[in-house]
């Protein structure tokens, strides 16, 4: 079975809400999830962005693939952090 990380979409018409899933790829965008790590919302003031980096990490050492748009976010949530802790 292959997994993958991406997003799921919430929400109502042009105001999406997103959840970070661990999914079986063979399964439609907003169907069934394995886990949910974290959640996206890009409509806010400031987009708020949460998402478990001990899952994520633990589900990418199990051989999950991480879509392009969840590596993008992770990438913007470390620099984020990184700018916090300075």
């Amino acid at each position: 079975m292959s997994v993958k990380i991406r997003l799921k979409r919430t929400g109502r018409k042009k105001d999406p809400h997103f959840k970070v899933v661990v999914v079986d790829s063979r399964k439609k965008r907003d169907g069934r999830v394995i886990e949910y790590i974290g959640h996206y919302h890009p409509q806010d003031e400031f987009p708020n962005i949460v998402i478990n980096q001990e899952q994520l990490q633990s589900w990418t050492e199990k051989g999950a693939i991480v879509s392009d748009t969840v590596r993008t976010l992770v990438s913007k949530l470390n620099k984020t952090t990184s700018k916090e802790e300075k």
